[in-house]
């Protein structure tokens, strides 16, 4: 092995090494897009409205039923009344205990 590869470069050098790799990569990049990565953006943006709709129809379920809880509530709610107010109309009938000749 070289010397050089067996000691740590310095950063800076290191930095450079890395930009000329980095440039190197961003040259090679053709003009025209493969057909590969046409493909993966194509399915990339499908995926993408895909998600939208399904983010609309969770939400769109969301306020179906939060409506549908206030209609239940306001059905609950009125129930409860109405029975409050039968309650209130009709006198209970329990019966009273009678004191038995049997005391001690």
């Amino acid at each position: 092995m070289l010397k050089w590869q067996q000691s740590p470069l310095n950063s800076s050098v290191e930095r450079a090494l890395l930009v000329a790799e980095l440039d190197k990569m961003v040259a090679k990049k053709s003009a025209e897009p493969s057909p590969e990565s046409i493909a993966r953006a194509n399915r990339q943006r499908s995926a993408a409205e895909e998600a939208e709709r399904a983010m609309a129809d969770v939400e769109q379920r969301a306020i179906a039923v939060r409506k549908n809880m206030v209609r239940l509530r306001a059905l609950r709610e009125a129930r409860e009344a109405e029975g409050a107010r039968t309650q209130v109309a009709v006198p209970s009938t329990t019966k009273k205990k009678r004191k038995g000749a049997f005391s001690r």
